[in-house]
């Protein structure tokens, strides 16, 4: 965070609640039409590699490599459909919502929940790890007894992270209502009827296709979105500079623009992944659609100016950010935590 200034960056944003409030506005036929798009999309591979399975297991993987793309594409449908910012009518917002959750296997209500808390909170200390992937300080991970400190190495390591982690997130974390308090309390059973949703509808999708196939092209696909799901989380909230802070002395605009990283993307990148890259954009306002936020960005180079942009392959840098060391304002890895014990 050396040479940055938050004084600076509120007082050339401080008019940002007008300059993106056209952003704000849902616009139905963009929405329908990534609706049909990406489910159309989706459900024409999903159909191809049913077929194909009986032929080559590695023509399923070749086409769950994109397919796990277009998984993330209605992710992102089923992201703001939870904002409520997708279309206009909030019904729709919550039946979109629901059906795109089945193939996404991650429940909508309660996840949506997690993720409005992850908004209000982002970059808090206190709050690291709901919502977002876990991140301690230089101070908490050194009070950490050695077995814990071993887990927190594995759980960061990018080998379990974007792998093991990935499919683990998807398939099985998403299965339980961790946070049953607060503002968890009235969606925590919606996550059991969620699971019951999804039994009732993957085996009688099992029973007609047939169970093997069903289920190894479906954990296939759900691999690969997995993945990609981590891989997205971390770069958007995980690098050297980002900015984080204790709640008390918390802005939620600085958390935004420099919380939070510009994912610059070739335009097809873009275009499967829901422009989640403007995530800075996003944090600004959950509610701006995500076929919004490009425009949005476009119009004002004063919020990318602020924000830390990351190109596709230097997010690969990011990889070893491990701890956040308050004192310097920045994130380091576990290799400069050792070697600042040691001299």
């Amino acid at each position: 965070m050396s040479g940055f200034n938050g004084a600076e960056l509120l007082e050339e944003v401080k008019d940002w609640h007008n300059m993106i409030k056209k952003y704000q506005v849902p616009d139905t036929k963009k929405a329908v039409i990534q609706v049909i798009n990406s489910y159309g999309i989706f459900i024409a591979l999903w159909i191809v590699q049913f077929y194909l399975y009986n032929h080559s297991i590695f023509w399923v993987i070749g086409l769950a490599i994109l397919n796990g793309f277009l998984l993330g594409r209605i992710f992102i449908i089923q992201h703001d459909c939870g904002h409520k910012s997708f279309f206009r009518s909030r019904s729709a917002n919550d039946v979109i919502g629901m059906i795109s959750s089945f193939f996404t296997f991650i429940p909508y209500k309660y996840w949506a929940a997690n993720h409005n808390f992850h908004h209000a909170h982002n970059g808090q200390i206190e709050h690291s790890g709901v919502g977002d992937i876990e991140c301690l300080t230089v101070e908490q991970y050194s009070q950490l007894s050695l077995v814990d400190k071993v887990k927190y190495r594995i759980y960061r390591h990018p080998l379990y992270l974007f792998t093991i982690g990935g499919f683990f997130y998807v398939a099985i974390y998403n299965r339980f209502a961790f946070l049953k308090e607060g503002v968890f309390a009235k969606v925590k059973n919606t996550v059991k009827w969620a699971n019951v949703f999804y039994a009732i509808i993957y085996l009688g999708l099992g029973y007609l296709i047939g169970f093997e196939d069903f289920f190894v092209v479906q954990l296939v696909n759900l691999f690969f979105f997995g993945t990609y799901a981590l891989w997205f989380f971390y770069i958007q909230h995980q690098y050297e500079t980002v900015y984080k802070s204790s709640k008390d002395n918390w802005n939620y605009v600085v958390s935004a623009l420099k919380g939070s990283t510009y994912y610059d993307l070739p335009f097809f990148l873009h275009w499967l992944t829901g422009n989640i890259g403007y995530h800075h954009i996003h944090h600004l306002s959950p509610a701006i659609p995500n076929y919004n936020l490009k425009a949005c960005n476009e119009a004002f180079p004063v919020f990318e100016k602020y924000t830390n942009k990351v190109t596709f392959w230097h997010g690969f840098s990011s990889v070893f950010a491990n701890l956040y060391d308050a004192e310097a304002g920045k994130m380091i890895s576990f290799g400069e935590y050792r070697r600042r014990k040691k001299g």
